[in-house]
């Protein structure tokens, strides 16, 4: 009986102690809104220059919440259906061309097959001139997509220049559906592969549907892409899971210090493929709901990952509606994965003297254990069953990309070339990539390697310390030879920029979908993926963690071969 006496006395202490904090969090909160408050109001009033209430207003609201999060964020009225298009819907008013803006002038860069501007006979390479009667020189990506968008049936008067003559287009808006699945199809050895872009709307009932359509085929295994997917919706990564995993199992749990915010989510429905040997493609870029997918089917043994270590955001923000139709999107939560990991990769509570957020430390990892014993870690991300180091590209490939000097020579092979071979069988021949290198003379694709930088340190550091009458000679030579390898670097980097050239090219014929065919080629993780998926035995030693797969991205091993991305 007293040990009962004993417990609600505690109970009653706790709560006590919990109302306490919270009256003190809501005194805290009305003091210093109060403070603001006239703190807003006397320097609108009395600063000597004439002030902006609502920029000052914005540059308040950013400073706060630039203490957080980068997710924690504001959204004005004026940006609200950039952040729905964003974070929750894929459709959106339109013609289906993507823009670049090259040198001060508006090109259209990309379509997207049969929308309005595909159907219209727009090109890739126009230059945008007038929309709607309005000049677009001068203005933003945001105000040229407002000037293209509009309600679907409303039309868009274009005013375009193409080799050097003046045409009109009037195309009429559509509802532009952005996929969330862009492709999906067999490969040549009976491997059913679904690339999944984002976790927005409907994603999961998208992955779904391809899943049906290529299981009619018996696939041997299925690969589900979510490299360079940032996530989105986490209800949708739980359908999707549940789409591999049986009904009543958990998928994740949401933490959060409001107990309201802690919600853990398991799946409702039946299984379409619970027997489907299954392999998921991550990456660096790979972040929120893709590593609650890629970290349960980890956890729960049911799939082999395969790539390179995910972002890490184990973070889950929700809306709020404020005045005036605003928002803000707080992150009220860490997620955790089945087997209890949180795989949040940097520690936005603690920065560096510079301000600089924090990596959580690899050596202080905490091990989990999945029901078929492997060992998984939290901190930094999803790390695969399966490593395949990912390669950075040289700063020549580099350069020419964002200097869009892939740009007219596409086009104009476009032009020299009505067709060409199917996505899957494309490549350019070397006098095709002669004349490409031939087109660039006169351009500038000069760039700074890495090599330079450091010569660069190091001679300013031998200035300091007096030191550069003794070393002069010798970092001119090497300067010199440097600068004689940079000339050589359109043959010694060539395979890498053919690949990238040939994305460009068979995106004119193929679109989207014909970009990620002629990738294949050259993908290693998808052959590797493949490779598994046509070794049952192998698929099978990792699943149940035999040997060197009994643990999985052990921080005491050495990890210097696994490159990682971070955006």
């Amino acid at each position: 009986m007293k040990q009962y006496k004993l417990a609600a006395v505690f109970a009653l202490i706790a709560f006590a102690s919990l109302t306490w904090s919270f009256k003190e969090d809501l005194f805290q909160v009305s003091k210093n809104l109060d403070i603001f408050a006239s703190l807003y109001k006397e320097i609108n009033i009395n600063y000597v220059e004439e002030t902006d209430p609502s920029h000052l207003m914005r540059n308040s609201i950013d400073a706060m919440l630039d203490n957080l999060d980068p997710y924690t964020e504001y959204i004005p009225e004026s940006e609200i259906e950039d952040y729905k298009l964003k974070y929750v819907s894929t459709q959106y008013g339109g013609i289906g061309a993507s823009t670049i803006s090259i040198e001060g002038k508006l090109f259209v860069n990309e379509l997207v097959e049969g929308y309005p501007a595909d159907k219209q006979d727009v090109k890739p390479g126009d230059q945008l001139v007038k929309i709607n009667g309005n000049e677009v020189k001068g203005k933003d990506r945001n105000q040229i997509s407002q000037l293209l968008r509009g309600p679907k049936g409303s039309a868009v008067d274009l005013l375009i220049i193409r080799d050097g003559s003046v045409i009109t287009k009037k195309l009429v808006r559509d509802e532009i559906k952005q996929p969330n699945v862009p492709y999906s199809g067999m490969t040549d050895d009976n491997i059913a592969y679904i690339r999944l872009d984002k976790f927005l709307e409907n994603s999961a009932q998208e992955v779904k549907d391809a899943a049906v359509a290529l299981n009619k085929h018996q696939p041997k295994g299925m690969i589900l892409d979510l490299r360079y997917n940032g996530g989105g919706i986490l209800q949708e990564a739980v359908k999707i899971v549940n789409l591999f995993v049986n009904r009543d199992v958990l998928i994740v749990t949401q933490k959060g210090r409001n107990p309201q915010k802690t919600i853990a989510y398991k799946t409702l429905s039946e299984p379409l493929l619970p027997q489907m040997p299954l392999v998921i493609l991550v990456g660096g870029s790979s972040a929120s709901a893709s590593e609650i997918v890629a970290g349960s089917l980890q956890d729960l043994d049911r799939a082999i990952i395969v790539g390179q270590r995910s972002f890490g955001k184990g973070l889950v923000q929700q809306t709020f509606n404020l005045p005036y139709n605003s928002l803000v999107k707080v992150t009220v939560a860490k997620y955790y994965t089945p087997s209890g990991r949180c795989i949040q990769a940097l520690d936005y509570a603690h920065k560096d003297a510079n301000g600089k957020t924090l990596k959580f430390a690899d050596s202080l990892a905490h091990k989990f254990s999945t029901p078929a014993g492997r060992s998984v870690y939290d901190g930094n991300g999803v790390y695969p069953d399966v490593v395949v180091s990912s390669s950075k590209p040289s700063p020549i490939t580099v350069s020419i990309v964002s200097k869009n000097l892939f740009f007219d020579y596409a086009n104009d092979y476009k032009k020299k070339n009505k067709t060409i071979v199917p996505a899957a069988d494309f490549r350019l021949t070397d006098n095709d990539y002669n004349q490409f290198v031939a087109s660039l003379d006169g351009k500038d694709y000069s760039y700074t390697s890495r090599t330079e930088r450091l010569l660069s340190d190091l001679r300013g550091e031998a200035e300091k310390e007096n030191k550069l009458a003794v070393v002069k000679v010798d970092l001119d030579d090497l300067k010199a030879k440097m600068l004689g390898a940079k000339k050589t670097d359109l043959q010694t980097y060539k395979a890498e920029i053919k690949r990238v050239l040939e994305t460009q090219i068979v995106s004119r014929y193929y679109y989207e979908k014909g970009k990620v065919i002629q990738s294949f080629q050259y993908d290693k993780e998808f052959q590797e993926a493949k490779l598994l998926l046509n070794n049952s035995g192998k698929m099978l030693a990792v699943l149940k963690g035999e040997g060197e797969y009994k643990t999985i991205g052990s921080p005491t091993k050495t990890i210097a071969a696994l490159t990682t991305t971070e955006n």
